[in-house]
């Protein structure tokens, strides 16, 4: 697993079955993206990024090191708390570790499994919703964007509009399109973005709720 080249053999091994994580931070809010917008959910973020986007809003994510290997079943009773029955998994990105575990077991008590990622990875894990934001850095795979039930791509410039498109051909024909601001840039391209969805009406247009309602 990515990351952890200098722990012991035994924390090495656990965090190969998935049975240890990389937990940077775990909370119950309302999720402020795309699809599923709006809805309250438990967040499990996972530390550890080999993309690194230079407008990513969690930099301090992207080294795995800072975040020590948690015991996952001590993650997963965490997640049996919260009153809502949905689990978003993000990071980092998430698919650099085995999540087989912990969805297993997440699902065995009801909750409904969702993970956020960039798709550079090969997936792991048994989800009920994939949201793939393709990033340039490092293209998904395609068994990656096989796997997505919502593409979203982030918009910085006009010439997004080019990656979006490429990466739509790719996924599947149930998958729900999404393009969304880069939040630094959104005043200068929402509607550069709206025009675009009004031209090409496969896509909608989601923004970053939670920071407008100033929630995490």
């Amino acid at each position: 697993m990515k990351g952890f080249k200098d722990i012991d053999d035994q924390t090495n091994g656990l965090l190969v079955k998935g049975e240890v994580l990389p937990l940077m931070e775990a909370f119950y809010t309302i999720q402020g993206e795309g699809f599923h917008s709006g809805l309250p959910s438990y967040f499990v973020r996972i530390g550890g990024c080999d993309v690194g986007c230079h407008w990513c809003d969690v930099k301090e994510s992207w080294n795995a090191k800072l975040h020590p290997p948690v015991p996952t079943d001590e993650i997963i009773e965490n997640v049996l708390s919260c009153k809502a029955k949905v689990v978003v998994v993000t990071g980092g990105e998430p698919m650099n570790y085995n999540m087989s575990y912990f969805t297993k077991i997440i699902k065995e008590k009801g909750f409904q499994t969702h993970l956020e990622t960039s798709g550079s990875s090969l997936m792991t894990g048994d989800w009920d919703w994939v949201c793939l934001s393709p990033k340039r850095n490092k293209i998904p795979l395609q068994s990656s964007l096989d796997l997505a039930d919502e593409l979203k791509v982030i918009i910085e410039n006009e010439n997004d509009f080019e990656w979006a498109e490429k990466n739509a051909a790719l996924v599947g024909e149930n998958c729900k399109l999404f393009l969304q601001p880069e939040w630094s840039k959104s005043k200068q391209i929402m509607h550069t973005i709206v025009d675009y969805a009004l031209e090409n009406p496969k896509w909608k247009v989601s923004i970053q709720s939670h920071k407008y309602m100033r929630i995490p």
